[in-house]
C-alpha cells in the first residue's frame, strides 16, 4: 500500500515543529490589526476620489451598497492623501511576510479530510477559501499595482474594490470565530496544539521566537525599502522595491516623479503649441476661450503642494504657480461660491482623461490651474501648457494637459 504520510492529506506529511497554536495566534493578531487598518485606509482612499460626484471618478460597475460614500474629501491638510495612501501601501507591503507565515502555519488544515464533516464545517471551509484566496488576490494585485505591472485582466480599480469586500467579509467572520482563542493562547501561552502541531515533528532548527524574528525582520526590510516612496524627496532613493517612474524626469525644476509621459498620452507638440491650444471655460454665463498668454495676464498665485498617487508614491512639495480655479469659475458667472468642475484633458484615451473636483476643492485658494512649477514653465511630461494641482487630492485628479473646465452641478 502507498505510504499515506507522503500525501498532504496525512497529518504525518507536515512535520515542522514550529507550527502550533501560540505561533499562529501571534501572527493572526498582527494581521487582525494590520488588515483592519488596510481596509479602513482603503475606504478612505475610495472617498478621496469623490466617487459619487461624477461617474468619471468611479467607473466601478454595479457597485450598489458596496460603493457607499463616506464624506466629501477635504482639501486640508495638504498631506492627507499622501499619509493615508502611503500608510495603505507601505503597510500592505510590510505585512506580506506575516501573511505568508500565517498561511504556512495553518496550511495542513487546508488539506484535512473529509473536506466537510457537517454543514457548519462546510461553511467554515468555504469562508477559509474566500479568506485565503481573497487575501492572496488583494496582496498580489496591490503589489502589481505598486510596481505598475498591470498584467491582470481588467482594470485594477474594480478588481481591487470587489476583492477587498470579499476578503474583508471572510476576514471578519474568521476573526469573530478565532480571536478569543488567539488572545487566550498568547496571554496564557497555551500548549494545547492538537490541531496545528505536527504529530511526529522533526527536530527543531530554530525556535518559534526565532521564526517570529525572521518574519519581523523580513517585514522591517520591506518597510525600509518601501516607505521612502511615500515620503518623497531624498527618501525616495531608499525605496528600492518601488518604481521610480516610467521615465527619467531629469534634473532642474521639472525633475520629479513622472508616471505618464506626454508621448504615452499621445500629446504632440502641435496639440500644445501656443497658436493652437486654448483653454475652454464654461459656466453659468457661457463659455470663454483663453490662450496661455491671456491666462498669464490674470492674477497668478502660488501653492506649495505634493503629488500623491494611488500607487503609494509621493513627490516632495513642489512650488506651483498659476490661476486659481475659483478665479476661473468667477470668469463664467460663479462669483463667491464656486461649484463643482469637470476637468478634461487633451489626452484622448485612457482612464482619468476626465476628472471631477468637488466645490470645496475648487474654492480652496491653493487649488490652481498651474502654468509653472518651481519657477519654470511646466515640461510636456508634467502637463504643459496647463495642469490642475489641488491640495490633498489623489494624483490622477491633478489632470495634466488641461483643455476644458466645465463649472456647475455634475
Amino acid at each position: 500500500m502507498r505510504d499515506q504520510s507522503r500525501l498532504p492529506t496525512s497529518p504525518g506529511f507536515w512535520r515542522s515543529p514550529l507550527r502550533g497554536t501560540w505561533f499562529t495566534s501571534v501572527l493572526g493578531l498582527v494581521l487582525l490589526v494590520g488588515v483592519t487598518v488596510l481596509f479602513v485606509t482603503g475606504l478612505v482612499s475610495y472617498a478621496a476620489y469623490n466617487p459619487d460626484l461624477s461617474r468619471v471618478n468611479d467607473m466601478t460597475p454595479d457597485k450598489g451598497v458596496l460603493g457607499f460614500y463616506l464624506f466629501a474629501w477635504p482639501s486640508n491638510p495638504v498631506w492627507l492623501y499622501r499619509f493615508t495612501q502611503g500608510l495603505h501601501v507601505t503597510l500592505g507591503v510590510t505585512l506580506i511576510p506575516v501573511l505568508l507565515a500565517k498561511l504556512w502555519s495553518v496550511v495542513p488544515k487546508l488539506f484535512t479530510l473529509p473536506p466537510a464533516r457537517s454543514v457548519t464545517h462546510a461553511l467554515e471551509r468555504i469562508s477559509l477559501l474566500l479568506l485565503v484566496g481573497g487575501g492572496l488576490f488583494e496582496f498580489t494585485t496591490g503589489v502589481l499595482n505598486v510596481q505598475l505591472d498591470y498584467v491582470f485582466p481588467g482594470s485594477f480599480y474594480p478588481l481591487h474594490f470587489y476583492g477587498a469586500w470579499v476578503f474583508f467579509a471572510a476576514f471578519v467572520a474568521h476573526a469573530a470565530l478565532k480571536t478569543p482563542t488567539a488572545l487566550r493562547a498568547v496571554r496564557h501561552r497555551l500548549r494545547d496544539e492538537s490541531e496545528l502541531a505536527a504529530p511526529r515533528p522533526d527536530a527543531p532548527t530554530v525556535s518559534r521566537r526565532g521564526a517570529l524574528g525572521l518574519v519581523g525582520g523580513g517585514s522591517l526590510l520591506l518597510f525600509l525599502t518601501t516607505v521612502g516612496q511615500s515620503l518623497g524627496g531624498p527618501f525616495r532613493r531608499t525605496a528600492l522595491l518601488a518604481p521610480h517612474g516610467t521615465a527619467d524626469p531629469g534634473g532642474g525644476p521639472n525633475g520629479f516623479q513622472i508616471n505618464k509621459t506626454a508621448a504615452y498620452a499621445g500629446i504632440t507638440a502641435a496639440d500644445t503649441h501656443e497658436d493652437n491650444w486654448r483653454l475652454v471655460v464654461t459656466g453659468r454665463t457661457g463659455t470663454v476661450r483663453l490662450s496661455r498668454a491671456q491666462l498669464l495676464r490674470l492674477p497668478l498665485h502660488s501653492s506649495s503642494l505634493p503629488i500623491a498617487c494611488v500607487e503609494g508614491w509621493s513627490t516632495a512639495d513642489q512650488w506651483w504657480r498659476g490661476v486659481r480655479l475659483r478665479d476661473l469659475a468667477a470668469l463664467v458667472g460663479h462669483d463667491g461660491d464656486p461649484p463643482d468642475v469637470l476637468v478634461e484633458s487633451l489626452q484622448r484615451h485612457g482612464a482619468f482623461r476626465r476628472a471631477a473636483l468637488r466645490a470645496n476643492q475648487v474654492a480652496d485658494g491653493r487649488s490652481l490651474l498651474a502654468l509653472y512649477v518651481n519657477g519654470e514653465e511646466l515640461s510636456p511630461d508634467h502637463g504643459h501648457p496647463a495642469r490642475i494641482i489641488v491640495p490633498a487630492a489623489p494624483g490622477v485628479l491633478n489632470t495634466k494637459w488641461v483643455a476644458r473646465l466645465t463649472f456647475g452641478d455634475l
